[in-house]
């Protein structure tokens, strides 16, 4: 795989689920009808790596502190359908938005098309209930052998829940039982960051923009 520029992107309405999964393995991600891949970004006025990350899921094996997220979140239920956007979401999503210190994004607008379920692609909701309250949604869309998360929105009043770790966890159990080899849970930086949880996952691999994906590790993204 050839060095690609620090910001590349088109416009896509409609893709099938093959073109997505081709898209997700050359780094592509997209907010509603944009697809992009960038190689740094900037934050605090400092400029970290982008590592897109997916999960081998013939690979993938639960970690004694995954487990323990599962065990403390028994009392909360999951709801997958069609994606759209409402007022429960949307109050979600700016409760979510107060642990940005910067660029905080201005609605799911952002993240979603007009048509969320099927513009560009099959996407569905991951919701999470704990006694009739909406506290966790991932976006998920379908591939043919892959799924991807497009954007993930939880209350952070219930941070120790871990709500970002169990919507992941809850996606990979979806893949797996599609039937799908990978499970793309978006960008994370080779500098440390809050996006960290996502490398605590075993099967991890990254995208390394000039030789393709490789199995991550620290010997391998240095």
């Amino acid at each position: 795989m050839t060095s690609i520029s620090d910001d590349q992107n088109f416009l896509c309405v409609d893709a099938s689920p093959k073109e997505m999964d081709q898209f997700w393995a050359e780094g592509w991600r997209h907010f509603g009808t944009l697809f992009f891949r960038y190689r740094t970004a900037v934050h605090g006025g400092k400029r970290f790596s982008v590592l897109p990350l997916r999960i081998n899921l013939e690979r993938f094996t639960l970690s004694r502190g995954q487990k323990r997220v599962l065990a403390k979140n028994r009392d909360t239920q999951t709801l997958v359908r069609p994606t759209f956007i409402d007022a429960e979401k949307e109050a979600l999503f700016l409760r979510h938005c107060t642990r940005f210190a910067e660029n905080a994004p201005p609605s799911l607008d952002h993240f979603l098309s007009s048509v969320p379920e099927s513009i560009p692609c099959t996407n569905q909701e991951l919701c999470i209930y704990h006694q009739g309250r909406l506290i966790g949604v991932t976006f998920l869309d379908l591939g043919q052998t892959a799924t991807s998360a497009v954007y993930a929105i939880f209350d952070p009043a219930l941070s120790k829940r871990s709500l970002g770790i169990l919507m992941m966890l809850h996606s990979i159990q979806l893949s797996r039982e599609r039937g799908c080899r990978y499970y793309y849970p978006g960008y994370a930086y080779r500098e440390p960051f809050s996006y960290d949880y996502k490398k605590r996952f075993s099967g991890l691999e990254y995208l390394d923009w000039r030789n393709g994906w490789k199995l991550y590790g620290a010997r391998n993204t240095r």
